[in-house]
């Protein structure tokens, strides 16, 4: 990973419980050796939550159809892919009770297999749930019996709640389809016969999520219960939200013990009006590329796969007071294997960062010599170029392919809901355009020109594809365009991307009022509204569905 410079951001000792235990030394290592073999599937990350539903969904269409096996059985095998990687606590029980099914009612094809693949299914998911108690054990060690009340005792507790809802409503709806959905024999066709299997599909994920929505819930109840074990701990947010929390000596931040989300606690019930400062902190963090800052905490709870905890962190900016966060997610522990995938990311993105600050850096001189030693620039503009219109033209031909396969009702359907979008999307990714005058920036947009005065300007950047524009102004919808990119070939031949050019020239006028223009652009040169070609790209699309279908 890479490292933090400077001390971390130090707690108040106010904050810190009487006696708190630092988490450093051989404690850290005695944890991380309890975690379960490498080989056992454990997620780090979001993302391995999606693969593992849509390796679900993969293996209930492969039983369904060409094993020909019942619908039911078949989304209930498929869905210990998904329990094994997100919720282990079900595969004992269900696994068991699965392979009992199979071999009473032979749903299909290939149960024999199917029954001897649950046997190491188990086996993996009983080996996780014995590291679980390893590492409750070894932290409650480091913790040496000191305990102190959580902050957020005595307030609602949101865990939960939303998993809670969206789980029952899935398994309804999953069920609901179940019964209303006729059964279909073998010699009937695949459509009909993976509806039954989709459907049950989605109810074991609607259980999946409701079941971690209750433990998660349970969990959380649980440490506000009582006094709980504390820890002092270092903590930073990474690059995609979610905390990395580091063993106290590790001041460098060389080694995360694990991920988890958070959630900061309110103090009461949420105000209706935000601070304007206190929101565009958040929108700058949202916006930053990369971990932040190392910063002392004190940990609640027990720290193991799929715990539930509470952080007291030391606030980013200097004099806040402490930060109170509670777990929105499981503690996700990271083995040697996923800290050195993200290792390897964080330096392609520290490169990737390094050659994009020296070509802004370029682009922002260029701005200033062309300025040099004469009078302010005149009326500058940024337009759409080809990159742009080669992406609108893909998008048209992708979307022609969608609707031109399929007959009667359905292509007229979809041809005019894919021409509606079209119409509202494709004119500002043909035909965009900034223009920067002594007042400020101009956009234009479907119904007219929008305007941004210089001192109301809160950002400009480009994150990955996008080129973004906001404003100070709560009521300005920030300004954006895409375009994709190829970092690697940026790097190779030093090329600079059009958002990250526009970008550096307009934060260069920004930012030194010496070089921006010194009159006002007229109303023609600010922008025209976008809804004529909007009209003109409609009509077309109307013509071509009438003519040619």
């Amino acid at each position: 990973m890479s490292k933090s410079p400077g001390r971390p951001l130090p707690l108040p000792a106010a904050a810190l419980p009487a006696g708190a235990p630092s988490w450093s030394g051989d404690h850290p290592r005695r944890w991380l050796d309890a975690l379960p073999p490498r080989w056992v599937p454990s997620p780090s990350r979001t993302g391995h939550l999606m693969t593992a539903s849509a390796a679900a969904a993969g293996v209930t269409g492969l039983l369904a159809l060409p094993a020909g096996w019942r619908p039911w059985a078949a989304a209930l095998l498929a869905l210990h892919a998904l329990w094994l990687c997100a919720r282990p606590e079900i595969v004992p029980v269900s696994a068991p009770v699965l392979a009992a099914l199979l071999v009473v009612l032979r749903p299909g094809k290939l149960w024999p297999a199917a029954v001897l693949l649950l046997a190491p299914v188990w086996a993996v998911a009983v080996l996780r749930l014995v590291a679980r108690r390893r590492q409750r054990e070894r932290a409650r060690d480091a913790a040496g019996g000191v305990t102190a009340s959580p902050p957020d005792a005595d307030r609602p507790l949101p865990r939960g709640r939303f998993l809670i809802v969206c789980g029952g409503v899935l398994l309804a709806l999953g069920l609901g389809a179940v019964a209303v959905l006729p059964a279909h024999g073998p010699d009937t066709g695949e459509a009909a016969r993976a509806l039954p299997a989709l459907a049950w599909l989605v109810a074991g994920q609607g259980l999946t999520a409701l079941v971690s929505g209750l433990l998660g819930r349970r969990r959380a109840a649980a440490l506000r219960a009582a006094a709980a074990p504390v820890l002092r701990v270092l903590v930073r947010e990474g690059a995609d939200g979610d905390t990395e929390v580091f063993a106290a000596d590790d001041t460098a931040g060389v080694r995360p013990l694990f991920r988890v989300a958070v959630t900061e606690v309110q103090d009461g019930a949420p105000d209706d009006e935000v601070d304007e400062e206190e929101l565009e902190e958040f929108l700058e963090r949202v916006d930053r590329e990369g971990p932040g800052p190392l910063r002392e905490a004190v940990l609640y709870g027990v720290p193991c796969d799929g715990a539930e905890i509470l952080l007291v962190t030391a606030a980013e900016k200097a004099d806040a007071p402490p930060v109170p966060e509670r777990s929105s997610g499981p503690v996700r522990p990271l083995s040697e294997a996923s800290v050195r995938r993200l290792t390897a990311v964080d330096k392609r993105r520290q490169a990737r960062q390094t050659a994009y600050a020296e070509l802004r850096r370029s682009a922002g001189e260029a701005v200033l010599g062309e300025a040099d030693g004469a009078a302010p620039a005149g009326i500058r503009q940024w337009r759409a170029g080809l990159l742009h219109r080669l992406c609108a033209l893909v998008l048209v031909l992708w979307g022609s392919g969608l609707f031109w396969s399929e007959t009667g009702g359905w292509r007229h359907a979809l041809g005019a809901l894919a021409g509606f979008v079209g119409a509202l999307c494709l004119p500002h990714w043909l035909a965009w355009r900034i223009t920067a005058d002594s007042e400020g920036l101009w956009f234009n947009g479907l119904r007219g020109t929008r305007h941004i005065p210089w001192e109301q300007i809160r950002t400009v950047a480009c994150t990955g594809t996008e080129l973004k524009v906001d404003s100070r102004r709560a009521s300005f919808t920030p300004w954006s365009a895409t375009a994709p990119r190829w970092p690697w070939l940026e790097r190779r031949f030093g090329l600079l991307h059009p958002h990250e050019r526009t970008a550096s020239e307009i934060t260069a006028l920004w930012r030194d009022p010496s070089l921006r223009p010194s009159v006002p652009a007229d109303a023609g040169r600010r922008g025209r509204p976008l809804w004529p070609l909007a009209l003109v790209l409609a009509a077309g699309w109307t013509a071509a569905l009438l003519f040619l279908s």
